[in-house]
């Protein structure tokens, strides 16, 4: 009987080793992503904020005269060029 007591004892601390550990992850867990969940709003906020800079820049570069220009150079020298 001593020896079923013993074990009995041993499963139960085991559990609860185990309980412990997972109630002790799950609040680790949850600190870290609670840290981090504002993280994908500024990052996407400051990706839209670049891609739009891009985009202002672009628009001014292809609506200039510079690159209509150099584009008819390029297709008008494709086209006369002689096989």
């Amino acid at each position: 009987m001593n020896m079923h007591h013993n074990s009995r004892i041993a499963s139960t601390t085991h559990s609860s080793l185990i309980h412990r550990a997972r109630a002790a992850l799950t609040r680790r867990f949850a600190t870290i992503a609670g840290r981090d969940a504002g993280m994908s709003t500024v990052e996407y906020a400051v990706g839209t904020i670049a891609a739009a800079a891009f985009g202002a820049v672009l628009y001014t570069v292809v609506s200039g005269d510079s690159i209509p220009d150099a584009l008819g150079g390029i297709i008008e020298q494709a086209l006369n060029t002689s096989v």
